[in-house]
């Protein structure tokens, strides 16, 4: 049936789960997320939350993305413009923005990525409307930019994959594939767009603990 999958599932019945499940969520993870905040406090200077740029969400528009902070201070920039990153910075590019040892991550930040507990707030993001439980990747603009130049035959699916809110987690996330190039992984979360529905959204749900728990293919 229409309200169970595509564009009005994603008005009604997937905008209310997200609501339900992301208050629900919330409430539970309070008491963790309060201990995080401290120890994020006492393991490096910085704020609690990661200071990055805006991610870029359903159809283009651009949004501020709540997580905890995982790295050193002021990370982002650093990356892109301290000359002693030149060479690390050119080695993300090439990884399609992914790096297997990042030396900008604090101790706590490699436990707060492994297991995904750096995006506990994004829960605050899925409440206001910007994001989604489940969902394609939230892209940073130059990401996009670059590696749309890199992977030219991707700019149909990057098109798909900004006509729906982005997601907290998604299929390749659980798929322990999260360390795969662009060009493959914008593929996947444009068949996840394509293919969007209640039971769909529910499997991916369902195994994202022991993503978490595991931290399979986390980077």
């Amino acid at each position: 049936m229409p309200i169970f999958k595509g564009v009005n599932y994603d008005s009604y019945l997937k905008r209310l789960m997200d609501i339900l499940l992301s208050v629900v969520l919330g409430l539970f993870f309070l008491p963790l997320g309060v201990i995080l905040a401290v120890l994020i406090k006492l393991d490096s200077a910085g704020p609690v939350f990661a200071d990055t740029p805006e991610r870029v969400g359903k159809n283009g528009r651009l949004f501020k993305m709540f997580k905890f902070r995982s790295m050193v201070a002021n990370a982002h920039m650093m990356l892109r413009h301290d000359p002693k990153l030149k060479t690390l910075y050119a080695k993300y590019k090439k990884n399609s923005y992914k790096l297997a040892e990042d030396p900008r991550v604090t101790n706590l930040g490699k436990i707060l990525r492994k297991h995904s507990l750096d995006e506990i707030p994004q829960l605050v993001n899925v409440i206001i409307g910007h994001m989604s439980l489940v969902g394609p990747r939230a892209y940073y603009p130059d990401e996009l930019s670059n590696q749309q130049k890199k992977y030219p035959e991707t700019k149909k699916l990057v098109s798909k994959v900004l006509s729906i809110k982005p997601g907290i987690t998604g299929f390749w996330q659980v798929s322990g594939r999260s360390a795969v190039n662009f060009d493959k992984r914008i593929a996947m979360d444009a068949d996840y767009v394509e293919h969007r529905s209640l039971c769909y959204d529910i499997k991916i749900l369902l195994v994202t603990p022991w993503a978490m728990i595991s931290g399979k293919g986390a980077v």
